[in-house]
């Protein structure tokens, strides 16, 4: 099992910028790949960004391209979501997840979720 616990979530204002993070225990490794998905009230859970094991491989959503950027520290355990330029429209709980097989843009590849933490983006 791996628990993962997000942070650095909370209210900003449109063009302003958040870092969240996301810390894993348990059976951690550092050859798991990860990702950020995101779920605004009434819709799905949708990707947001996605890292393979080493850092070489580096996956968005279009929407944020250019904004958010998804880093990893193996020493530590954690992945980070850098996000710049916020819009209203970012405005979800954000989920950091472990992925297991499958595409790094299908959130059913992924095994393990943290249990999100809230960004509200306001204009």
């Amino acid at each position: 099992q791996v628990q993962l616990v997000e942070s650095g979530g909370g209210p900003v204002q449109a063009g302003g910028s958040l870092r969240l993070s996301c810390v894993a225990s348990g059976r951690t490794s550092s050859t798991y790949a990860m990702g950020w998905f995101r779920q605004a009230p009434g819709k799905e859970r949708e990707f947001v960004a996605a890292m393979n094991w080493s850092g070489g491989s580096t996956f968005y959503t279009d929407s944020v391209k250019g904004r958010f950027t998804i880093s990893r520290d193996n020493a530590k355990n954690a992945v980070y979501l850098q996000m710049n330029s916020l819009k209203p429209d970012d405005t979800a709980v954000y989920y950091c997840a472990v992925k297991g097989t499958g595409s790094y843009y299908n959130r059913r590849s992924y095994d393990y979720w943290g249990q999100g933490t809230q960004v509200t983006v306001s204009s």
